[in-house]
């Protein structure tokens, strides 16, 4: 597959080299030198100083002859005119863009219609990023919620305390009394493990549970999450994201304070609300944190555009005594050293824009893509077509990679916590866990099988 992404920022950067370590064909346009000069140094991928929007500039790129353009920009009117050239010049191009305005993304049927701008795919960071704390919120115990099959089986990500009683034990000991429980991977000191029936869990692991949302309390009160009812969040900064937020905890009638330092911004989000108080203040000012009663709140969201101001909010909230909180957090690089220096949870913009575009990379029956901490697996929601080899038989008869599991069956309206005799049938929605590593070789396995890449 031969892919142009116009934009060389975080995302457009992580998505090439996420491609390159594929070995997939890869175009990075940007018209920043200094950002030029980074792919250069550091992925093995074609590069083009220019604009996006030139068609001179993706003719050279081999716009023709492209599979996919990716427009990922900062810019929604730059991302939006690149679809609009490239529609012209390769009408059987898939395009996928990158947009945050809220105007554009209220007029999608118009700009996803054929007769315009042709958009295949629309992705809307912000709006992944409220979802995302959304989930979070119904299950305050837990790092990291991800929703497949329409939220009917959850993917949990869960801290093992050194009391659990699962800590130290192999993952084959688990009895049928303590329920049907399945780890899809396990991150242990940024290590990511796709474990199997010897691997055992240990304390302070980062485990991935599988679960059916009806059964998701049981799940959880094994591995001791104990959950509390949601009465009171505080919000630090109301741009884009933190009013989309707003929003939805006033439509939930949920105790909420926004905090917001733009005094005009504070007076028109007010006049918009009707159960969230609106502060007009500085949410770095500890003074007013303290005032606020900040360490009885449930969860602190610190989503200013300013991340070092978020971690340092978050830090302030968590010494106060705030029983959860969530950062967002921009740059990609700085995720491995949240956990380490004391944050909870992290949304991020720009790794919720990976995800989904990453789900539009995979071609196939590809339904719903979600890269795991650390970013080196992957865990994928596939459908099994009637071609594949991996249908009527039993799945210890089936040569799958080490470093690969397949973590649930869904199939009419019920949900298979799969076994060795467990046979795929036709039509099985498949959740799959593999390590980055392993995706070539589970590409050469089933390209024809599952049509999964």
């Amino acid at each position: 597959m031969k892919v142009i992404i116009v934009g060389a920022g975080e995302v457009g950067f992580h998505i090439a080299q996420r491609l390159s370590e594929e070995n997939q064909d890869v175009v990075l346009i940007d018209q920043a030198p200094e950002q030029i000069k980074r792919v250069a140094d550091n992925l093995d991928v074609q590069a083009f100083l220019g604009s996006g929007t030139s068609p001179r500039i993706l003719k050279d790129a081999g716009i023709r002859e492209a599979d996919m353009l990716l427009a990922t920009t900062d810019s929604d009117e730059v991302n939006l005119i690149s679809c609009l050239i490239a529609k012209n010049l390769n009408p059987y191009l898939i395009k996928v863009a990158r947009l945050r305005n809220e105007e554009y993304v209220n007029e999608l049927p118009l700009l996803l219609d054929k007769d315009h701008l042709g958009i295949d795919h629309v992705i809307n960071p912000q709006s992944e990023m409220v979802s995302s704390v959304q989930r979070l919120m119904e299950i305050p115990g837990a790092s990291e919620v991800i929703d497949f099959v329409e939220g009917r089986v959850k993917l949990i990500g869960v801290m093992v305390d050194k009391k659990s009683p699962f800590a130290g034990r192999k993952l084959l000991s688990f009895t049928k009394a303590e329920g049907d429980i399945l780890v899809g991977a396990i991150i242990r000191k940024n290590q990511v493990i796709i474990p199997h029936g010897n691997d055992s869990i240990l304390a302070e692991d980062l485990v991935y549970l599988v679960a059916r949302s009806q059964e998701l309390d049981q799940t959880l009160a094994l591995f001791g999450v104990k959950e509390k009812s949601l009465r009171r969040v505080i919000i630090i900064g109301a741009g884009q994201t933190g009013q989309a937020l707003a929003r939805v905890m006033d439509r939930a009638k949920i105790s909420t304070k926004i905090i917001e330092k733009d005094e005009a911004i504070c007076a028109q989000l007010s006049a918009g609300l009707s159960n969230v108080i609106v502060i007009n203040g500085d949410g770095t000012d500890k003074e007013l944190l303290e005032e606020e009663n900040i360490g009885s709140a449930d969860f602190l969201v610190a989503i200013t555009g300013d991340e070092e101001s978020n971690i340092l909010i978050s830090l302030l909230a968590k010494g106060l005594g705030t029983r959860k909180t969530i950062t967002r957090v921009s740059k990609l690089s700085y995720l491995p050293l949240m956990s380490a220096i004391g944050i909870d949870t992290v949304v991020s913009p720009r790794l919720a824009a990976v995800r989904a575009i990453l789900q539009y990379i995979r071609p196939g029956k590809i339904l719903s893509v979600a890269p795991l901490k650390g970013e080196h697996a992957e865990a994928i929601e596939a459908e099994a077509l009637e071609t594949s080899d991996i249908v009527n038989k039993p799945l210890h008869k089936i040569k799958i990679p080490k470093g690969v599991i397949i973590g649930a069956i869904f199939r009419e309206n019920e949900i298979i916590i799969p076994r060795g005799d467990t046979v795929i049938i036709p039509g099985d929605r498949l959740i799959i866990f593999a390590l980055q590593q392993m995706l070539p070789k589970l590409e050469k396995l089933l390209t024809v099988k599952l049509e999964y890449f």
